[in-house]
Order: C-alpha cells, then structure tokens, then sequence
C-alpha cells in the first residue's frame, strides 16, 4: 500500500509560480515510478507530468518548457514546480504513484488532490 500527500496547492496571478509537494509512504517499490495528474471543471483527467526513480520523464506538451518534475528518492517525494502559469493550468492536480511509468489515468495510487487556481 501507498499513502499519498500532496501539498502546495493555491490561488495565483497568471504569470505567476507554484510549487506543489507529494510525500509518499509505504511501499518503496510501488513509487518506482511518480508524477502528477490534473482534472480541470468537465475536462478528463489528463498527465502532467510523471518521473521514475531512475530519472526518466515523461511531460504533456502543454506543460513542456514552464513546468519541473522532480524527485528526491531519499524522501520518496515528487515536485512539481510551476512557472508561466496560465488560466488553462487550474485544475485538482493529483499525484500518482506506481511501479512502472504510464501515461495513461491507470496509475495504481492518487493522493487526494490539491486545487490550482490561476487568476487573471
């Protein structure tokens, strides 16, 4: 099993930055493999972006170039700083853990979600 916290959430200018926090505990093998989802008001929940122990990653297009996922496996937490942030960027982001990397919505474990919200 995995619990998943995340934290970091808010409310932000667009232009503006945020940096949202996930500590995982429990299994070290199921958390080969975190990252972050987002679920914007009637829209499907779709990838962030998502990052291996190892260092590989993977990013949605839309997020390449403004957003950071990082890790440090020592602490078993992810990152995910944010720069550039538009009004399209406000959505519940979820993280997500497992023991492979996917970039479907199968990934085993979600935290609880932390709203992003971009203001104009």
């Amino acid at each position: 099993q995995v619990q998943l916290v995340e934290s970091g959430g808010g409310l932000v200018q667009a232009g503006g930055s945020l940096r949202l926090s996930c500590a995982a505990s429990g299994s070290i093998f199921n958390t080969i493999a975190m990252g972050w989802y987002r679920q914007a008001p009637g829209k499907q929940r779709e990838l962030v972006a998502a990052i291996t122990r190892s260092g590989r990653i993977n990013y949605a297009d839309s997020v390449k170039g403004r957003f950071t996922i990082s890790r440090e496996n020592a602490k078993n937490t992810v990152y995910l700083e944010m720069n550039s942030l538009r009004l399209e960027d406000t959505a519940v982001y979820y993280c997500v853990a497992d023991s492979v990397l996917r970039t479907t919505t199968d990934y085993k474990y979600w935290g609880q979600g932390t709203q992003v919200t971009v203001s104009s």
